[in-house]
């Protein structure tokens, strides 16, 4: 009788159906209005090629445009030959006299004709009003697993599987959700979650192209005129280099002037924390955090805000941040950069005349 143990086999945790194991292959839906793609996409791009590489597969991006000749063919292999700069092994352009503009009849028989067609694992879109319209319409016609708003993407090196992590209950957990037997895995991600990836200048690949055949009578919906959304008064945070953000910790309303006053000198956007907005101190669209935008400044002064976690994955990517919070044991000074432990409302003035004497005499030496 041998004495040599008997070696414990490792047992599978999950086993992907027959019919889907042919499913290879990242893809990044491509969004874009009038020619000019939309920067979630290129950031795509880039987490896209990093889970491609760990998969050994590649990675395509998906462009859907109209069928017409001249200008609208060269917008869209010039939105094709992006792609390829910031990643794309190949690009998928998928042409109809429906999908000029976007409706989501159209769009979403199209991308499911390619999908079906084609078998991607792994699908991608921006999580912005157009690519979580699109991404539920196109995964409920395929009868797979979407994951909304992901803060983070990686694979499973024993399944293949897509793991996509996003805040839950409120933003007080962060979940990481599998979707098991099911192709393509879909998640969606806001803009400035992930890192815009350094473009490749000249980087080629190649143009599968496949005509969508469907008529304007098969869509119910009529684009009547074209409104561009003209957003010049709006906050415009996700592409802010500099935020000055409060919270609750500034005490009453009119403190939040202090944030505001230190924002103009620095000429940086005017941030909040999701309490302030509840309470009328600042407008929904210059809320930071899970349920507000996602931020990614080279500098984030946060003045009064604990850093709960549902504020954290909105902003916790910025390249610098300076906390000032009269709590030494916040949050926040777990992942800040700098720390100041004090009254934000006595230090944020203190700031701002600091910064604007500094300004002054740059000025008078040039």
């Amino acid at each position: 009788m041998s004495d040599t143990p008997t070696p414990v086999r490792k047992k599978r945790k999950f086993v992907l159906d027959e019919r889907l194991q042919a499913y290879r292959g990242v893809w990044v839906y491509l969004e874009h209005e009038r020619g000019q793609m939309h920067p979630v996409s290129l950031e795509l791009l880039g987490e896209g090629r990093k889970l491609a590489d760990t998969l050994g597969v590649e990675l395509a991006g998906v462009v859907l445009a109209g069928h017409t000749p001249g200008d609208a063919d060269t917008q869209a292999r010039d939105l094709c030959r992006l792609a390829f700069e910031h990643g794309a092994d190949l690009c998928y352009l998928m042409r109809g006299e429906v999908l000029a503009d976007y409706r989501n009849q159209p769009y979403t028989r199209g991308l499911t004709e390619l999908v079906e067609t084609y078998q991607p694992e792994i699908l991608l879109l921006g999580a912005t009003t157009l690519g979580r319209d699109l991404a539920g319409s196109v995964a409920t016609t395929l009868e797979t697993g979407l994951t909304a708003d992901c803060t983070e993407l990686a694979i499973d090196p024993e399944d293949r599987g897509l793991l996509a992590t996003r805040p839950t209950f409120g933003g007080s957990l962060l979940c990481t959700i599998v979707t098991l037997n099911c192709r393509p895995q879909m998640a969606t991600v806001r803009p400035r979650v992930m890192p815009l990836p350094a473009p490749t200048p000249g980087r080629s690949g190649r143009i599968v192209e496949h005509d969508l055949r469907m008529g304007e009578t098969d869509v119910v919906t009529k684009v009547l005129d074209f409104i561009a959304d003209d957003a010049r008064d709006k906050p415009q945070l996700p592409f802010a280099d500099i935020i000055v953000a409060g919270g609750r910790g500034l005490g009453k309303p009119e403190n939040f002037q202090l944030v505001r006053d230190l924002a103009a000198v620095l000429g940086a956007e005017v941030g909040a924390s999701r309490p302030v907005v509840q309470a009328g101190w600042a407008e929904l669209d210059r809320q930071v955090g899970q349920s507000g935008k996602t931020v990614r400044p080279k500098l984030y002064i946060a003045a009064g805000i604990s850093g709960a976690i549902q504020h954290r994955v909105g902003m916790a990517d910025a390249d610098c941040i300076v906390a000032i919070n009269n709590d030494p044991g916040a949050p926040i000074f777990d992942f800040a950069h700098f720390g100041i432990v004090g009254d934000a409302t006595a230090i944020l003035p203190a700031l701002t005349e600091a910064f604007r004497a500094r300004l002054r005499r740059a000025e008078e030496t040039t």
